[in-house]
């Protein structure tokens, strides 16, 4: 073998040959790129993917001219980067993704052969990808989940109203009240002689015992109301099936037999206890947690649904029996019947264990009691541990709800016990509505949830920070405003009672004394503390602002708060990451000098940007990135483009805030002239724009009648009307001297009078033109039909109308589907014999 290898490396020895590389530990493969051997250098495109060559002497020969561009006929301005937040409108939702392909194809740059890039070993070292990510949802599906929770939320009110109107019903309530015995309703409706204290001890034990005594008789055989999620197919929603257990209790009928035969949901149960406590005289409210369709991203979706497979016959007992001794028969053959085997007392090797009775197995003839149903309640599989409807009870003593839930939590006064956590995808407390007696409502959800305002306010459709929509700049304001009606419609008249004002006054205490939240993602859109990340690209602190507090915010460690500047620093306890929480009331919006002009204030001179944002890209058709300002589209900035002061429209937007700027001061109007700016018009985008010594008339005719008048006017410009990125003036009225306004408003209503005049002479003459034609019509008939008599007349007419001639109405026809053409040019309305002509009817009679 030596020789061998001497003889082979011998023969190439003239071949240099590179010495292997030694390879270090943990090192892979490495993929090896034969690099094209060409002498030219080519780059590539990063737009168009195309190799071009870098010799640049062929583009000496182009030569260019300037082309002068027509004066533009239209006002427009450009939109600033603060009127429209283009990131702000996508949302993002936790969806499964599937992993990525292990290896991929890299084109060669210039050549035509193509590389293997193998990541299989990458992948596996850096373990199993996460299943969960987030997909982007657009503006239109937003609202779209915006609208659809809306509806959904009234069509929940109105079902909770039902059911609390079912409660006061005198049949049901006398089917329940026998339940309680008489202590119990003494219980709970104690004495008046009794002092405070004692009212108050004697309703909560009563309320204990008729909550025993409601949960030991009440069984559960039905799933009640769960969280509803969204489908991520909809082939998802056309194999959806209804479990079997679900509610059964439709009408007032199956709630009076579920009442008879305590039997049926938890929510039912809920209900029925809410009707037993208002039979004896207890003032209570129906309270449910309302389960909308969610509009926020990364709500859960809608789990997939199994294949449904064949249902299979359960065995019953005596067979699992007997498998099971057959098994251990087949396993063990030495214990089988007939065996020469030790009797079982024998084997257990004790002395006195021959002793021993062994008790029978055999049913015996009289079976024990077995435990009754309702003493055992059923469990339902899949529900969530936390309720959906329970009760409030009005402690008179105190005057205050408790909260009172018999079959899920079996608590009383707790109400932090009722609130589901986060992961519990079939139960979500958003809205906690209480309705009383009276059908009147109030939101409890604050008295319920731990952190209404940074984690349950988001998810309200009452949140003002929703992302605004196209169709209204105020979405927000009006989200607010329309729960404030719809909860209007079930509120008390007023004026409001005591028991209203304490309530409406301690919800408000409890939002109060929501403690600091203690990780970063609760601070995004908190109504009181703010981080500075997140802060908006218009939103900037005012100087000076003292931090409330730290929070931690390392990579990978749990977020904790502190109370003061310096919490949490302290020797061997510092976090390796703080971030300062500042107030709300210490963001300022900041704006352009375009956006503060429209609002009514300039910006003084010399004032230095608080903060300046880059522009934002927009797309255009062919995919290109292009600044806001760049009309054509090639991305590149126009430097010669000015904005509304003048100045020259750099990469950077200057803000400035509402401190920074003073009420703007129009020229005045001297002698009846009216300044105007360069295209022609006023700058009336607010009321206190308009110029001292005029007056803004907002009518159409307002240019017409000043004109007509002879005075000096201007169009009015009251707002820009976009459409993307560039908008068009809109002009609303005109802007004349304060003296010429009387005068202007009476030659409108000239104006309007004279159109209406026109107006009725135009119906005057086609009603003219209408009769002349019927009285043209009616000559010609009577001048064709003057020498026949009646007979040949009526047999003509006949034949007509059996050949579908004329106007008689057929069988069938209206006479609105009879058409002018169909009439022959010469047909006409003849009313019946038997038919009187009120003159209001259009008919005519031929005499």
């Amino acid at each position: 073998m030596l020789i061998e290898a001497r003889d082979e490396l011998t023969q190439n020895r003239d071949v240099p040959e590179r010495p292997l590389k030694r390879r270090r530990p943990g090192e892979g493969r490495r993929a090896q790129v034969e690099a094209p051997r060409d002498s030219a250098v080519r780059a590539t495109d990063s737009r168009t993917g195309l190799a071009t060559s870098l010799d640049a002497s062929q583009d000496d020969d182009v030569q260019f001219e300037d082309v002068v561009l027509p004066a533009p006929t239209v006002q427009t301005v450009l939109r600033d980067s603060d009127d429209d937040d283009e990131d702000d409108d996508i949302d993002f939702e936790d969806v499964a993704i599937e992993p990525a392909a292990s290896s991929a194809a890299v084109a060669g740059e210039g050549s035509s052969k193509a590389l293997n890039l193998d990541l299989s070993a990458h992948m596996a070292a850096a373990g199993p990808r996460r299943a969960d990510r987030r997909k982007a949802i657009n503006r239109e599906e937003r609202e779209h989940r915006v609208e659809t929770h809306k509806v959904h939320l009234v069509c929940l009110l109105a079902h909770v109203e039902l059911r609390n109107r079912w409660c006061n019903d005198a049949e049901v309530q006398d089917a329940l009240r026998p339940l309680l015995p008489q202590k119990t309703v003494s219980a709970l409706v104690p004495r008046a002689s009794l002092n405070q204290f004692g009212r108050s001890e004697s309703l909560k034990k009563g309320l204990q015992e008729a909550k025993e005594l409601f949960k030991r008789e009440f069984s559960i055989t039905e799933r009640g109301l769960w969280r509803a999620l969204w489908a991520e197919d909809e082939e998802e929603l056309k194999s959806y099936q209804l479990p079997d257990d679900m509610e059964s209790t439709l009408d007032k009928s199956d709630f009076l037999e579920a009442a008879k035969t305590m039997q049926g949901s938890r929510d039912v149960g809920a209900q029925l206890f809410c009707a037993l406590l208002r039979s004896v005289g207890v003032e209570a409210r129906l309270v449910c947690s309302l389960q909308p369709l969610p509009f926020v991203p990364g709500a859960p979706s809608m789990p997939k649904q199994r294949k449904a497979s064949t249902p299979q016959k359960q065995p019953s007992k005596a067979e699992l029996y007997a498998a099971a001794v057959a098994k251990h028969e087949t396993k063990f053959p030495e214990f089988q019947a007939g065996a020469t085997t030790p009797p079982p007392r024998q084997r257990l090797g004790h002395p006195l264990a021959t002793a021993y009775h062994i008790p029978s197995i055999i049913a015996p003839s009289h079976p024990p009691p077995q435990p009754s149903a309702s003493s055992t309640p059923r469990k339902i599989r899949g529900e969530s541990p936390f309720p959906v409807y329970w009760v409030e009870v009005l402690d008179v003593a105190h005057q205050k709800w408790h909260p009172v839930d018999p079959l899920v939590t079996h608590t009383q006064y707790k109400p932090r016990a009722l609130e589901p956590p986060a992961s519990d995808t079939l139960n979500n407390l958003t809205y906690a509505i209480a309705f009383a007696s009276d059908s009147s409502a109030v939101d409890v959800t604050r008295r319920y949830a731990k952190a209404y305002t940074s984690k349950t306010r988001k998810q309200r459709i009452d949140n003002n920070n929703l992302p605004q929509t196209t169709t209204n700049t105020n979405t927000n304001t009006n989200n607010t405003r329309w729960y404030r009606l719809l909860l209007t419609r079930y509120t008390r008249p007023p004026p409001p009672t005591d028991l209203d004002q304490i309530e409406r006054h301690e919800l408000a205490a409890e939002e109060a004394r929501e403690p600091m939240p203690r990780n970063v993602a609760d601070f995004k859109d908190h109504p009181v503390y703010a981080l500075e990340r997140h802060l908006r690209r218009h939103e900037v602190l005012v100087p000076g602002a003292q931090p409330s507090g730290t929070v931690s915010a390392g990579t990978g460690a749990r977020a904790r708060a502190g109370l003061g500047a310096g919490a949490g620093a302290g020797v061997g306890a510092a976090p390796s990451r703080l971030e300062r929480i500042y107030r709300r009331r210490d963001v300022r919006m900041a704006r352009t000098k375009d956006k503060w002009f429209r609002l009514g204030r300039v910006v003084r001179e010399g004032e230095e940007a608080v903060k300046s944002i880059p522009r934002r890209k927009r797309r255009t058709r062919r995919g290109v990135g292009s600044d806001d300002d760049d009309e054509k589209g090639d991305g590149d900035d126009d430097q010669d483009r000015v904005g509304l002061f003048g100045d020259a429209v750099p990469g950077y937007v200057p803000l400035y805030t509402e401190e920074q700027t003073d009420a703007y001061v129009a020229q005045p109007v001297v002698g009846g002239r009216v300044p105007k700016n360069k295209f022609g018009n006023v700058e009336v985008y607010v009321p206190s724009m308009v110029p001292r010594g005029g007056v803004h008339i907002g009518h159409k005719r307002a240019a017409q009648a000043a004109f007509i008048l002879g005075v000096d006017y201007a169009p009015a410009l009251t707002r820009f009307e976009f459409r993307g990125r560039q908008g068009t003036a809109v002009l609303n009225g005109a802007v004349v001297a304060e003296e010429a306004g009387e005068a202007i408003w009476a030659v409108i209503q000239g104006l309007g009078d004279l159109e209406a005049e026109e107006e009725q002479e135009r119906r005057s003459r086609r009603a003219l033109r209408m009769w002349s034609r019927f009285l043209k019509e009616l000559r010609i008939r009577e001048r064709i039909w003057a020498g026949v008599d009646a007979e040949a007349e009526a047999e003509a007419e006949g034949e007509a109308e059996g050949k579908g001639k004329g106007v008689v109405q057929e069988e069938g026809v209206e006479m609105g589907d009879v058409s002018e053409d169909d009439m022959g040019g010469g047909g006409f309305f003849v009313p019946d014999e038997d038919e009187e002509d009120d003159g209001g009817r259009g008919g005519f009679i031929v005499g």
